[in-house]
């Protein structure tokens, strides 16, 4: 029937290895490997070299689901499907049905970069004072992300079935069965998946997912355990017959509806906003970048926001200097500081606000930018750009969570897609065996400022929230594959999508040593990072720059990179990811 319209690491002394090649001191690095190794986890290497094509993913199960599908001829469209399915049962904390996502898809026939867009939108019945109480006073974070106001209208599947139809090659329905497999019979719950159910963050606590993380003996399931998910089945089945309108009509619609409209915090979200949902799709956002051309999503995703922090750069000699040099951690840092600030106040839906891209991107407002990094670091504020509108600053709270997926097919094609449903496990809230999105706590919980200045990132109906996510491919400028790489992160993403572009544009490393390089994480006066060597820590606290490593940054990148031999892969070590090939 015709669908209707509409594992697990890298060890530590691999680790170490890898950080020791590009940086002094390996005795160093071994404190930052054993504290970003997954404890307990089989030592499996996460890189790959492959002569045909690739995929890496957040999970080993995710990425067999991938490469399976590529084996049988399938796009990498096809294969994102297949592991967007298989992600969203065995990492439910990070992405599924009930959520949304970014991508960039590469037609290596044409040349041709599209950006598809399925973030979320608020429901019709949504009000700028979404985030605000009674008394106009702004609701705590938790209180806001277990209501029934936190969740948007999915849009991950939507967008998968939009970018299928124009880039499938196997039947949609053929896509789900490793997933539907895995929910019937059970998966082997992860140490990380395990770590997220005995977490102490309010959505593991609550009524949904302690009744589906508890065992018929009144435990909660640990690493080892098998897990089955018949609704989740049930649900992937629907979604399987009839695309996207299966979960965004008819009954899974209406679960969806019942369950947000119950209290605390009821939601005004309705089917009519469900089915009513479209994905976007246009040209990715590209620009050059040195030698190169680097394409992301348009706003309201984070590919602005990674686009100045690299417009920056260019202005720097970071390319001429490599991560055992303290400088270029401060150029790193500075520029990142830069590009928050500018995203933060000017970025939002450009559907509802005026996003002044062109002035954000002009060279000359960027060199000019550049040239506010000194020697030390100093105070650090938005700019003015060609064609700013008036707005009032932002007041937006981005936990991390998410996941990422880069994908090469046996043709070139290429896609990078950061998907998400927000915060871990979104609302706590289930239906149909899934979660659904807090996504709506991306908007600015403050709508204006006290002159009644109205944030970009304002709630309003209809609105995307503003989102860090910048799946990124990375192009010749004769429109040839080179790089495809992303991260999750909540805020933290664009620090840790710029980290693994210098890395593997400027400092010419693999994509296992990239993604494995520590994060710093600079925005305003904050410079919160994982522990690099002592000479780079005390290099930058001498340029007023001291790190703050009193929790390491937890990123998950993916990336993957053409070689005159094939592909080259690698995955985060933070996570449990891993790329492999054929």
């Amino acid at each position: 029937m015709r669908r209707p319209i509409l594992a697990l690491g890298l060890s530590v002394s691999v680790l170490a290895a890898t950080l020791a090649s590009v940086q002094p001191g390996a005795a160093q690095t071994t404190a930052l490997a054993e504290r970003t190794a997954v404890a307990n986890r089989p030592r499996v290497e996460q890189s790959a070299n492959s002569r045909h094509a690739m995929v890496a993913a957040a999970n080993p199960l995710a990425v067999k689901a991938g490469v399976d599908v590529l084996k049988a001829g399938g796009s990498a469209v096809d294969a994102a499907v297949a592991i967007q399915a298989v992600l969203g049962l065995v990492e439910p904390q990070s992405s599924g049905l009930g959520g949304g996502a970014f991508m960039v898809y590469y037609e290596a026939k044409t040349g041709k970069t599209t950006a598809y867009d399925g973030r979320e939108t608020a429901p019709a019945g949504a009000t700028n004072r979404l985030f605000l109480d009674e008394n106009g006073k702004r609701l705590p974070f938790v209180e806001a992300v277990l209501g029934g106001i936190s969740t948007g209208v999915p849009g991950a599947i939507a967008m998968l079935d939009m970018a299928h139809r124009d880039h499938g090659k196997l039947p949609w329905a053929k896509l789900f069965g490793e997933a539907h497999l895995l929910a019937e019979d059970g998966f082997i719950v992860s140490p990380r998946l395990a770590g997220m159910i005995a977490s102490k963050a309010p959505q593991a606590s609550a009524p949904d997912a302690k009744r589906y993380f508890t065992k018929a003996d009144g435990t909660a399931y640990v690493a080892g355990d098998r897990l089955k998910n018949a609704d989740y089945a049930r649900s992937l089945e629907r979604i399987a017959q009839y695309g996207a309108s299966g979960l965004l009509t008819g009954p899974l619609a209406q679960q969806i509806v019942d369950r947000v409209h119950e209290g605390p915090r009821p939601s005004t979200l309705s089917l009519a906003d469900l089915a009513n949902y479209r994905p976007h799709s246009g040209p990715a956002l590209c620009q050059p970048y040195r030698l190169y051309l680097v394409c992301t999503p348009q706003a309201p995703s984070g590919g602005p926001g990674l686009q100045i922090a690299l417009g920056v750069l260019e202005h720097t000699d970071i390319d001429k200097r490599n991560a055992s040099d303290e400088k270029a951690w401060f150029e790193f840092a500075q520029a990142s500081r830069l590009a928050y600030a500018d995203r933060d106040r000017y970025v939002g839906d450009p559907a509802f606000v005026q996003v002044p891209l062109a002035g954000l991107l002009d060279p000359e407002y960027l060199k000019g930018r550049a040239a506010e990094i000194g020697e030390t670091a100093g105070p650090v504020t938005f700019g003015m750009p060609r064609g700013a509108p008036e707005v009032g600053p932002d007041a937006t709270d981005e936990p991390g969570g998410t996941s990422h997926i880069v994908i090469v097919d046996a043709e070139g094609n290429a896609l990078s897609m950061t998907t998400t449903v927000e915060n871990i496990f979104g609302s706590g809230r289930m239906v149909g065996g899934f979660f659904l999105n807090n996504q709506l706590t991306d908007f600015s919980f403050n709508p204006t400022d006290e002159d009644g200045a109205k944030a970009a990132n304002a709630p309003a109906p209809g609105k995307r929230p503003r989102s860090t996510m910048a799946p990124t491919i990375v192009l010749t400028p004769g429109h040839k594959f080179v790089a495809a790489a992303g991260s999750p992160g909540g805020s933290a993403i664009q620090a840790y999508n710029l980290k693994v572009l210098v890395a593997l544009l400027d400092w010419k490393m693999t994509p296992q040593e990239a993604v494995s390089l520590p994060n710093l994480v600079a925005k305003g006066d904050s410079y919160s990072a994982d522990r690099f060597p002592q000479p780079i820590m005390d290099g930058l606290a001498a340029r007023n720059m001291p790190l703050s490593t009193a929790k390491g940054e937890e990123s998950g990148l993916q990336a993957i990179l053409a070689t005159p031999k094939g592909y080259v892969g690698g995955a985060d070590p933070r996570r449990e990811g891993v790329a492999r090939g054929f």
